[in-house]
C-alpha cells in the first residue's frame, strides 16, 4: 500500500467516527457534564488566580500611583503657597522701594529747589548791588556831566555871541549868568 492510500483510509475512518455519533462533541448533549465540571474547576482557578494574585497587584499599583499622585498634589500645592508668599514679598519689596524712591526723589527735588532758591537770592542779591553801583554811578556820571554842561554852554555861548556880534566877546560872567538862567 502506498503512503496516500493509507492517508485516505485514515481519513476516511474520522470521517466515519464523525458520521457515527453525528454531533460536534462540544454540543453532544452526552459530554456536558464533564463539561460542566472543567467550567466550574476553570473558573474557579481564574477566580482563585485573580483573586489572590492579579487583583492584589492591579490594587497595589492603583494605591501607589494615587499615593503618588496625591504626594505630588501635596507637593504642588506647597510649592504654590511658596511661590505665592515669595510673590507678596517681591510685591511688597517693591511697593516699599517704590515709596522709598518716591520719597527719596521728594527730598532730592526739595533740596534741588531750596538750593535753586537760595543762589537765585544771592544771584538777586547780587544784581540788586550792582544795580545800585550802576545807578551811583550813572548818577555821579550825570550830576558830572551836567556840572560841565553849564561851562561848555557858557564857552559856546560866548563864542556864538563874539561871532554874531563880530569882533569882542561879552565877558564871561555875564553870559555865565544869562546861561544859568536859560537852564533853570
Amino acid at each position: 500500500m502506498s503512503n496516500t492510500q493509507g492517508n485516505q483510509l485514515n481519513t476516511t475512518a474520522e470521517v466515519g467516527i464523525v458520521e457515527e455519533s453525528g454531533n460536534f462533541p462540544p454540543f453532544d448533549s452526552t459530554t456536558y457534564p464533564s463539561q460542566l465540571l472543567w467550567l466550574v474547576i476553570s473558573f474557579g482557578v481564574f477566580y482563585w488566580v485573580m483573586s489572590k494574585v492579579v487583583l492584589p497587584r492591579i490594587g497595589g499599583i492603583l494605591e501607589d500611583r494615587r499615593d503618588r499622585i496625591a504626594g505630588d498634589m501635596a507637593e504642588a500645592s506647597r510649592l504654590k503657597q511658596e511661590t505665592d508668599e515669595a510673590i507678596a514679598t517681591y510685591e511688597s519689596a517693591l511697593a516699599e522701594a517704590r515709596k522709598k524712591a518716591g520719597s527719596l526723589a521728594l527730598v532730592a527735588r526739595d533740596k534741588v529747589k531750596a538750593e535753586s532758591e537760595s543762589a537765585r537770592a544771592v544771584a538777586e542779591e547780587q544784581l540788586a548791588a550792582k544795580l545800585s553801583e550802576s545807578e551811583q554811578s550813572i548818577s555821579r556820571i550825570k550830576a558830572e556831566s551836567l556840572s560841565h554842561v553849564g561851562e561848555i554852554a557858557t564857552e559856546i555861548t560866548g563864542e556864538l555871541v563874539k561871532t554874531l556880534i563880530g569882533g569882542r566877546a561879552p565877558a564871561k560872567a555875564e553870559v555865565a549868568k544869562a546861561v544859568e538862567a536859560a537852564l533853570k
